[in-house]
């Protein structure tokens, strides 16, 4: 899996969780965790840039052991040793546009909310107790607030993001009506997962991003995108890959995503991260 023309030693590594550092029954593998454990090791930056919330993505960080710099809600949140480095919040009269789009369309919005990090979540007490809301209600209880008027608790809280889930017979009309309604005033990020056939938008920032995130750390660290190896696995990762001088895409990942040709690595489920590091990273110092 060699690349060419031939690159600088790596010195960051960034990457995804879902799909791409966790396998499929969200654990992680102890060829990966070696892998990591040896460039770390080594003096080489490690982040995760994810689509999930500071609690969750804490979690995995934790697991990892040592302080490990995380990029969050697709690069709205940048927190480093505990701190927010940055973060770009949702306008909120995009968020009020967003909801009322979504459920035009039948789909019932997540307000994921603060700016330090407190990962809440706020749904509509009359909202339907399935689908994405169920899920959170389940998985994250107690970051969850469910409130009257959701519109009107904009007014108190610091907006991230608008998201959604369903089918993707169902989020593909709303995509399209979501960027018709917040042109240049959102980014609708798609995330899809081909296994369950679910599909999650969110609507965020039209700034945000995770390449954009990648290299605000990038820079702050001084590590060139030519040092840098970025995975993922969804349309949410797209750019970041494209633009680290060693970029992959999981074999997990959406068949479409596949087909527009950046390099593939093997799935989730069979250690696509690990075989990564050890070709681009460890080996090229003598491992």
């Amino acid at each position: 899996m060699s690349l060419s023309p031939p690159w600088p030693p790596v010195r960051l590594v960034a990457l995804d969780i879902d799909g791409t550092l966790l396998r499929s029954d969200k654990t992680l593998s102890p060829r990966t965790r070696r892998a990591l454990e040896r460039v770390r090791e080594r003096g080489v930056r490690l982040v995760l840039v994810t689509g999930r919330r500071y609690p969750s993505a804490q979690r995995v960080a934790l697991e990892l052991g040592g302080e490990v710099p995380l990029v969050l809600h697709n690069g709205a949140l940048v927190i480093e040793r505990g701190s927010v480095l940055r973060c770009r919040l949702l306008a909120r009269a995009a968020a009020r546009e967003a909801i009322a789009v979504g459920r035009a369309h039948g789909a019932e919005p997540v307000l994921h909310c603060g700016a330090r990090g407190e990962g809440l979540l706020l749904v509509a007490a009359h909202a339907r107790r399935d689908g994405l809301v169920g899920y959170y209600l389940e998985r994250s209880r107690d970051e969850v607030r469910a409130v009257s008027d959701l519109e009107a608790a904009l007014e108190a809280e610091a907006p991230i993001q608008v998201m959604f889930g369903g089918t993707r017979a169902e989020m593909v009309p709303l995509r399209a009506a979501l960027e018709a309604a917040l042109a240049g005033r959102a980014r609708i990020e798609r995330t899809v997962y081909p296994a369950t056939g679910v599909v999650l938008l969110d609507v965020i920032d039209p700034g945000v991003g995770k390449a954009d995130a990648l290299a605000f750390l990038q820079e702050r660290w001084g590590v060139s995108a030519a040092e840098t190896l970025a995975i993922g696995d969804n349309w949410n990762d797209q750019e970041m890959v494209a633009t680290a001088g060693r970029g992959f895409v999981m074999g997990n990942a959406d068949p479409e995503l596949l087909a527009l040709g950046l390099p593939c690595l093997p799935s989730n489920d069979e250690d696509g991260v690990a075989t990564a590091i050890e070709e681009h990273v460890l080996q090229p110092a003598g491992g």
